[in-house]
């Protein structure tokens, strides 16, 4: 491995999900990878119980799997939602509320990557109140990253699959790393470059690598079109996985794809790039 060459790592939200979800890190683990990533595994519960804390935990730990990126609590995902900081009411006191239980999650995790979905729009609801409402809880959440030693992620979507969601281009997304950045003065915001939903947006993603990459935390890859392992689509990820390697990210680059069988048998693609799991 090239000292720039990025590591890859399994998401179990959307990868090995026809297993229980205490399965998936040992399945994960007899696949070859050493680390994975979680949206937050519990939609509609901000705040677990402790026990389902600590089953996923010692899972984790059980497979020698170490948690590399994991979601603030972003309401029903998988699901109707997209995030819930930007929602008043039920919504940002779910997120609060999640806070502090996710950061620590990751701390007992070794997890230093924790992504902050902002949410829909949602009708009759002011846009700016939405933003400002949007921008506090984000401070709230580099706060609670950062007690941690956690980086707080922000990305974009989409907007063929989330025409409600507000954040739909790197530049928006990089736009409000730096808003964050500025309002909470600790620098522990990143861009979640994720490179699916950039794809989807038209977005030229050599260019988007090139001038992005210093302040990316963590790359997220599935094809397009269709969300498929590399090589079902029309995207050309060794040369992606190149731009990556010149532009000097040596981070993680999380599977997040639909695999068409078994999710065991999904990785082919790795070997015939050259590249192994991380």
């Amino acid at each position: 491995m090239s000292p720039h060459e990025p590591r890859f790592n399994v998401n179990l939200s959307i990868l090995f999900t026809e297993l229980p979800l205490l399965e998936r890190p040992a399945a994960a683990a007899a696949a070859g990878f050493t680390a994975v990533e979680l949206w937050w595994p519990w939609p509609g519960v901000p705040v677990p119980a402790p026990a389902e804390l600590d089953a996923l935990r010692r899972a984790l730990d059980d497979a020698g799997t170490r948690l590399v990126g994991l979601n603030f609590y972003a309401g029903r995902l998988p699901g109707p939602d997209r995030g819930v900081l930007s929602l008043p009411g039920a919504g940002s006191d779910d997120f609060r509320a999640n806070l502090d239980v996710a950061a620590d999650f990751a701390a007992r995790t070794g997890c230093t990557a924790i992504n902050a979905l902002y949410g829909n729009r949602l009708p009759g609801l002011d846009h700016a109140a939405q933003d400002a409402l949007a921008l506090e809880n984000l401070v709230r959440a580099a706060r609670a990253a950062d007690r941690v030693g956690a980086v707080l992620l922000i990305e974009a979507l989409n907007a063929a699959e989330s025409p409600d969601y507000p954040v739909v281009t790197s530049a928006r997304a990089v736009e409000l790393v730096e808003e964050v950045n500025a309002a909470s003065g600790l620098g522990n915001a990143r861009f979640l470059m994720d490179l699916y939903h950039l794809s989807v947006g038209g977005e030229d993603l050599p260019a988007v690598i090139e001038r992005h990459a210093g302040v990316t935390g963590h790359v997220q890859i599935a094809d397009d079109p269709g969300r498929g392992a590399p090589g079902s689509g029309a995207l050309d990820f060794g040369a992606l996985l190149g731009h990556l390697d010149k532009a000097g990210y040596d981070g993680w680059v999380g599977l997040e794809y639909r695999p068409s069988g078994a999710s065991a048998d999904s990785f082919g693609w790795l070997d015939a790039l050259g590249r192994r799991a991380g």
